[in-house]
């Protein structure tokens, strides 16, 4: 399969950023990797290949961006206002610098996106900001809650970062022309945060599709099982 490698200084994150894409053709998929992941973790551990056949066949072109969040949640030596602040710069980054050059790239008015674990978190919170950029949210053992980061911090970012907090709220009518899929299992470690954004958006009546499988754990292995499900989703042309 065709792989290209990127680099680019970003300003929104005031550092290069590197990010593989795979695939000569079709539906633009941005792949986020997981807690503090590099832009090649989901290549190195098989989530690409799990995907093979759509992108051999033309059918989706996966973008797999660097991670910001060394420099962001997980950065304790920096007051957590400018934790939060360094993932509105990444938000800017993706949505300005990635997103909006595939649509202008590709002719596509959306693009989907995914992720495993905290790249499901990604994933989830830049669908529910941007929903009309987003076609597919596609979250395998997400969590969603990132005030564990903040210290007990308070501020209007921290909020508008956090889906089970600011999606009560929104109102976008693209949100609800989202194809989203919350993929975990019953000894997923993150199971309950699956559970609580499902009766999030129950409340809401938007469609979207909790996918709860049996007796798998928190890894890899589940993982490439759900991608490929996931993508076999999407209704291509």
């Amino acid at each position: 399969m065709k792989e290209e490698y990127f680099k680019w200084y970003s300003p929104y994150v005031n550092r290069d950023v590197e990010m593989l894409v795979f695939g000569h053709a079709g539906y633009p998929i941005v792949l986020f990797p997981t807690s503090m992941g590099t832009f090649h973790e989901n290549r190195d551990m098989g989530l690409i290949g799990a995907a093979h056949w759509f992108i051999e066949q033309g059918l989706v072109q996966i973008y797999c961006p660097d991670s910001n969040d060394k420099q962001s949640f997980y950065n304790k030596g920096i007051h957590p206002h400018q934790r939060i602040q360094n993932h509105v710069g990444y938000d800017k980054m993706i949505c300005h610098e990635l997103v909006e050059r595939i649509r202008l790239n590709t002719s596509v008015a959306k693009v989907a996106v995914a992720g495993c674990s905290f790249g499901g978190y990604h994933a989830a919170n830049f669908a529910f900001r941007h929903p009309g950029y987003v076609s597919h949210m596609f979250s395998m053992s997400g969590a969603f809650d990132i005030r564990s980061f903040m210290d007990g911090y308070h501020h209007d970012d921290i909020f508008y970062n956090s889906p089970l907090e600011y999606l009560p709220g929104l109102q976008d009518h693209e949100l609800w022309n989202m194809g989203i899929i919350l993929g975990t299992s019953n000894w997923d470690i993150c199971f309950d945060a699956n559970l609580k954004l499902h009766e999030a958006l129950k409340q809401k009546n938007v469609n979207h599709w909790l996918d709860v499988r049996q007796d798998r754990h928190h890894d890899w292995p589940i993982w490439k099982e759900m991608f490929p499900h996931y993508l076999s989703t999407i209704k291509f042309d």
